[in-house]
């Protein structure tokens, strides 16, 4: 008896609320309370690897990374923006966009990290900080909406 591998996440389901969607890519906005903002472009076709893909259809891809992030800096002015492409876990390509402030649960380290011990001032820093962010949420996805016409 031969096990089948469990069907792609990425493929069997959206994998966060859709902002856009073409026939060849969707962003999604992740829920997320520790890091509200956090994005992933993803490629509709079952793809592990950038170099599958024809160069137009990674420039394609890469051009909505870049338009995530683009809006990210100039609606939610993180301090810094992360791009991450792993497919470690779900080897179907997609983009983690996500931005980082310096006083968020998590920085410096990688979101996926251990999140390191802060003060209750920290905290509470952080907190109000993620309110103001969140009320901005709803423009940057209205931007992000945007996006998957453009890159087409």
């Amino acid at each position: 008896m031969t096990l089948q591998p469990e069907p792609c996440p990425l493929c069997r389901d959206a994998g966060g609320t859709v902002l856009c969607r073409n026939e060849n890519l969707r962003i999604i906005a992740v829920d997320d309370d520790n890091h509200p903002g956090l994005t992933r472009v993803i490629w509709q076709e079952h793809t592990a690897e950038m170099t599958q893909l024809p160069p137009l259809a990674r420039n394609a891809l890469m051009e909505a990374v870049w338009r995530v992030e683009l809006a990210q800096r100039q609606i939610l002015q993180p301090d810094k923006v992360n791009l991450a492409q792993f497919g470690n876990m779900v080897p179907h390509l997609h983009w983690h966009v996500i931005p980082r402030w310096a006083d968020d649960s998590h920085f410096p380290d990688a979101i996926w990290a251990a999140a390191p011990a802060r003060s209750a001032e920290q905290a509470a820093a952080w907190a109000q900080r993620k309110a103001r962010i969140r009320a901005a949420l709803p423009q940057y996805w209205e931007a992000l909406q945007k996006c998957c016409n453009a890159t087409t």
